[in-house]
């Protein structure tokens, strides 16, 4: 099994959200669909890729991940997960 399967086994949600080089104002009511998306479907970890340039929409993730009620941590994706351009994120189990 491949470890995208292991994060992500339901059947209708992508495997990441892809919000790399979006406005905040595009990125973040997609990021928030996928979250409760997620969470409906039973998906505990997921990914999301913002990209690494300047920061901008990686802090807007994180400021909305630290005040999700669904959100249980997130972190920076390590080495050879996307680094600083991914951000990991667990989810509360229904």
């Amino acid at each position: 099994m491949r470890k995208k399967e292991q994060l992500y086994n339901a059947p209708g949600i992508d495997d990441e959200c892809y919000i790399r080089r979006m406005t905040l104002d595009e990125a973040m009511p997609i990021l928030e669909k996928y979250i409760n998306d997620a969470f409906m479907n039973g998906i505990i970890m997921i990914r999301i890729v913002h990209g690494k340039s300047g920061g901008t929409l990686r802090n807007a993730v994180h400021n909305r991940l630290a005040n999700h009620p669904l959100i249980k941590f997130y972190r920076l994706g390590e080495y050879g997960e996307g680094g600083e351009g991914v951000t990991i994120a667990e989810l509360y189990r229904r």
